[in-house]
């Protein structure tokens, strides 16, 4: 067996500080209504994450044709312009 298999794995271990944010996309708030106010309680209730603990980024994929205010955490630079282009807000937790 060679020594490097023999000795023990030391070093440092990332995952007990990652921190990680649940993606939602703007084609998955088409289902809301028009003029909504979309949090995270929202989100959840909905299905499109799995926690209220969760954090969460909104990503510009798809189109937007409907007026939301949205809350979340994060936002890409082409989901916040689409959001303000439909007439919406975007604002950051």
């Amino acid at each position: 067996m060679p020594l490097f298999r023999r000795l023990p794995k030391r070093g440092f271990n990332n995952t007990k500080f990652a921190t990680g944010c649940e993606i939602v996309n703007i084609c998955q708030l088409e289902r809301f209504e028009d003029g909504a106010t979309i949090s995270v309680e929202q989100l959840s209730d909905a299905g499109l994450i799995d926690s209220i603990k969760s954090k969460v980024k909104i990503l510009g994929k798809g189109d937007l044709t409907r007026k939301l205010q949205v809350t979340a955490h994060k936002f890409s630079k082409s989901a916040e312009e689409k959001i303000t282009a439909s007439g919406g807000t975007a604002k950051v937790i």
